[in-house]
């Protein structure tokens, strides 16, 4: 081999390697989300919260699944039976996987929201959705750890009052870890894409 020869191969040899560790590094690249990629935050971390039942319910209890988390409350005209009725649909989509998604609502109205008026609101959108009832010492604490808005809004009578609240979805993986902060109106197939993802990633 002359020396000409040589240094030829040795330079295919250094854009090979070079190509190898390019392709690598794209393969080891973090999955591309359409929601806000918040993984790592030092909050909303997890909760301990009654659900229609009357059970006990933590993040450990839906280990395995996607889980997506929303506050709202039952009497909401618009963002919340918007919401769930895409998270309906977003179940729907995924087909066999449907069965990996846990659908949270957790109720800022604790006041009106009792157990039997949750469960035929979750009832009315898939049976597989949990609604969490905080008590009104606990929602307080809640919602400052998960950093959610919420405000009474007096009516025209004592029980006809609103709640503003925040309108965004808190996303967490198989393993229990806050990954996304999927904001209202983003549509189903955004959100079908990042569920698959996570799946995909688990």
């Amino acid at each position: 081999m002359n020396k000409r020869h040589a240094l030829r191969m040795l330079a295919w040899t250094g854009l090979a390697a070079v190509a190898g560790t390019a392709l690598a590094a794209c393969s080891d690249r973090k999955p591309s989300f359409n929601a806000v990629d918040i993984t790592g935050a030092d909050y909303a971390k997890g909760f301990t919260l009654a659900d229609a039942d009357g059970r006990q319910r933590t993040l450990a209890d839906f280990k395995g699944k996607v889980v997506v988390m929303f506050f709202g409350y039952a009497q909401c005209p618009d963002v919340c039976p918007t919401t769930m009725t895409e998270m309906a649909q977003v179940k729907q989509q995924l087909g066999s996987d449907g069965d990996k998604l846990q659908v949270l609502f957790v109720t800022v109205d604790p006041e009106r929201d009792t157990p039997s008026v949750m469960k035929a609101y979750m009832g009315a959108f898939d049976p597989s959705f949990v609604a969490l009832i905080p008590t009104p010492e606990q929602l307080p604490e809640l919602a400052k750890d998960y950093k959610v808005y919420y405000k009474k809004v007096e009516g025209k009578t004592p029980t006809s009052y609103s709640m503003d609240h925040s309108a965004a979805s808190f996303v967490y993986d198989t393993e229990g870890r806050l990954r996304l902060y999927a904001r209202y109106g983003a549509g189903v197939p955004a959100m079908v894409s990042d569920i698959k993802a996570l799946l995909k990633s688990a």
